[in-house]
């Protein structure tokens, strides 16, 4: 039997990874094409092995990102990542809803523990308070800036009900699989503004403009004619 390569990548290449304890999925990918452009700093909250992080830093490469998790495993691997990237991420070493810190970010992003049950041996993406985990996360984010999320269908309503208490102008963007009924959603907002709530139609979640070519949700909805 074939090994599996020690190193995969993202992005059609652009972005590396150390195959590991828990490998970036297309999560990432997605989280990362949904941010806005330009922001100068980022905190990702669980940030794992970096996959989000390092996809977002490949579309803005001179954002300065700060990265925050529990597991001192998942951050050692993260910085081998960000090495072979030859990135500069700040890693913190912390639970974020213990963390003490007064700093804020233009831009907030989180993949988080969006599954229930037993947890696997990475204890990722299971088993969180996601009212509590969002709260958290836009408590850093600077007055107008964004908060971005990657979320399971299932867990909708505990992010965005928190979100509509802090954030306007939310962007709401569906990611489907086989069926027909999505099955991540990607969810956008800016603190402290008043705008209403956009509604996409959303993508395939194995759609190659984003997943193969790295492009951003914002360019692929401006190809399509839609913004």
């Amino acid at each position: 039997m074939a090994q599996k390569q020690e190193i995969f990548t993202l992005l059609g290449g652009k972005v590396r990874i150390t195959r590991g304890h828990y490998n970036p999925t297309s999560d990432a990918v997605w989280l990362a094409a949904f941010c806005p452009s330009k922001i100068k700093t980022v905190l990702d909250v669980g940030i794992g092995t970096g996959g989000a992080t390092l996809c977002l830093l490949a579309n803005n490469p001179k954002a300065e990102a700060t990265g925050i998790d529990k597991s001192t495993e998942m951050l050692e691997e993260c910085h081998k990542n960000a090495l072979i990237n030859n990135t500069d991420i700040e890693l913190i070493n912390a639970d974020i809803f213990t963390w003490r810190t007064n700093k804020t970010f233009d831009l907030v992003i989180s993949n988080p523990p969006y599954f229930k049950g037993t947890p696997a041996k990475h204890d990722a993406h299971h088993n969180v308070d996601l009212t509590a985990w969002t709260k958290k996360c836009i408590a850093r984010v600077r007055p107008r800036g964004y908060f971005c999320i990657i979320i399971d269908s299932n867990a909708l309503s505990e992010v965005i009900s928190e979100m509509n208490n802090h954030c306007g102008d939310i962007t709401i963007f569906p990611l489907f699989g086989a069926k027909n009924t999505a099955e991540r959603v990607l969810l956008r907002g800016r603190l402290g503004t008043h705008g209403g709530t956009t509604l996409h139609s959303g993508l395939s979640m194995n759609y190659e403009p984003v997943l193969r070519d790295g492009l951003t949700i914002e360019s692929v909805l401006s190809r399509l004619n839609e913004i």
